[in-house]
């Protein structure tokens, strides 16, 4: 059993205010392994005050001592990478190849990207005799979730101090040695006491005391829309800055012209990664009604094919899904699914209860409904798991109303075999993101959603600017002396 109970408050490990545990459970065998403190109000104000305090030099150092530090940070990530993609595996249940490649690799990423962005931004440019700034916005106070842990952590911490803020972090108690593998990171490669702060807690306590503490000047939120309007509600009496990544409830439409095996089964494979736990997932795919019978069973084929491992299964890659993350998914999802069966979708493939020959482990069978309809549960609520929902339509403008016909607007994804076709539907879709064809993540790009899945932006200059202020000097410069 792993034991660390001590937070990381100004630049030291520190015991809590008052002592209260829980353990971490491994989902893929149910049983904890390690133990946690978790955190209350006295831990914030503990924090709160370190925080400020290095803010009134931190927030004064130059472009080259942060470009320093975080080329430092980078240096001593790499060293500490296997250990961090182990510990995402072991706590969330991820398997080892995906923690390698795309849970911890993202965390390196976002600390690239960030670097490559400090170097060139333009912090003050003059408008006529005014001087128009870029100022650090302050104490910063991140709450992150568990299906991506590193990955929100790095994309709201990395831009945060190379903008010159300080931080304090309430990770996901339910996945929480990732985060705090990354506060000794931190502490190795030099950051400054104070400038960054961790404290385990839960959302009710810890959550609660940053989102209304008065010393912190922004807020950013990764995780349901739910906690979000919490954290909203709570930040409003200060007035303070806040960012939001919530849920999403993501369309995927294969038009008619598209390549249909590759496009239906690519779908699957996407929503199934990460055992269905992204906010970002193409958990409804819209297929044409004429083409429906022969998508279904191009589904029923790729989902079949996707099987359930141990996470430390080391020669496993793709098509392999590790558990969801907790008892409490587990439930939930297999409420959705039983949902989805007593609503009259046709169930393709997977189902209630866990894969054969597993009988312990937060496993769901990876699972497929076709003939689905916008008014079923399944396709308005966000299920985090590995679950697809099916929709026919008859044509383009249908698909593309019945796509928007949701609160979420976190993510799109349009299949076609014209790329010109493919950008008008996405021009037409009320989302953050749209990945058109396949394309991939990037880490360039703006990352957040519209309606409920959130406001503000993060990843590339997008996330950079959240963490910045806008300050007009007047008379900053000369005017220009008439002709």
């Amino acid at each position: 059993m792993q034991e660390r109970l001590q937070f990381y408050i100004d630049g030291k490990w520190v015991d809590p205010v008052t002592p209260k545990t829980i353990d971490v459970i491994n989902p893929a065998n149910e049983e904890a392994f390690a133990r946690i403190s978790l955190g209350s109000k006295a831990d914030v104000d503990k924090a709160v005050v370190a925080a400020r305090r290095a803010f009134e030099t931190y927030s004064r150092t130059t472009r080259e001592e942060r470009l320093a530090l975080l080329e430092k940070i980078i240096a001593v990530y790499k060293g500490k990478f296997q250990a961090i993609a182990e510990a995402i595996s072991e706590e969330m249940g991820a398997p080892l190849w995906l923690s390698k490649a795309a849970q911890a690799a993202t965390g390196l990423g976002h600390l690239n990207e960030t670097l490559k962005i400090l170097k060139d931004f333009a912090f003050e440019e003059t408008r006529g005799s005014t001087a128009i700034v870029k100022e650090p916005v302050g104490v910063c106070g991140f709450i992150t979730p568990w299906n991506w842990p590193i990955n929100q952590i790095v994309c709201k911490v990395a831009p945060a101090l190379a903008a010159g803020c300080t931080i304090i972090l309430k990770p996901s108690e339910v996945a929480p040695m990732n985060a705090m593998l990354f506060a000794d990171v931190l502490h190795e490669a030099g950051v400054p006491p104070g400038v960054f702060n961790l404290i385990n807690g839960d959302g009710p306590t810890v959550g609660e005391a940053m989102s209304s503490h008065p010393g912190i000047d922004m807020m950013s939120f990764t995780g349901s829309t739910r906690a979000g309007i919490a954290v909203a509600k709570a930040a409003a009496d200060t007035v303070k800055r806040v960012a939001q990544e919530l849920g999403g409830k993501s369309a995927n439409i294969v038009l008619d012209d598209a390549d249909l095996a590759r496009a239906v089964s690519s779908g699957v494979s996407s929503m199934m990664l990460n055992s269905g736990q992204s906010c970002n997932a193409p958990s409804r795919m819209f297929v044409p009604r004429s083409q429906n019978d022969a998508a279904i069973a191009i589904a029923k084929a790729a989902a079949e094919k996707v099987k359930c491992i141990d996470p430390k299964t080391a020669d496993a890659g793709m098509g392999t899904i590790g558990p969801v993350v907790s008892e409490v998914q587990f439930n939930k999802i297999q409420a959705l699914i039983q949902k989805g069966i007593d609503e009259g979708a046709t169930l393709v493939a997977g189902g209630p209860g866990r894969p054969e020959n597993m009988n312990r482990g937060y496993y769901v069978r990876p699972t497929v409904f076709a003939n689905v309809t916008s008014d079923m549960t399944i396709a308005r609520e966000e299920i985090f798991g590995p679950v697809l929902t099916m929709l026919a339509y008859d044509t383009e403008e249908e698909a593309i109303a019945q796509a928007n016909d949701t609160v979420y607007g976190l993510s799109g994804y349009v299949q076609s075999g014209s790329l010109d076709r493919a950008r008008k539907v996405a021009s037409q879709l009320r989302t953050g993101n749209v990945h058109l064809n396949g394309a991939g993540p990037d880490f360039g790009a703006p990352f957040g959603g519209y309606k409920q899945s959130g406001n503000g932006r993060e990843w590339g200059d997008h996330g950079f600017a959240e963490f910045l202020e806008t300050k007009a000097v007047m008379g900053w410069a000369p005017k220009p002396k008439a002709a």
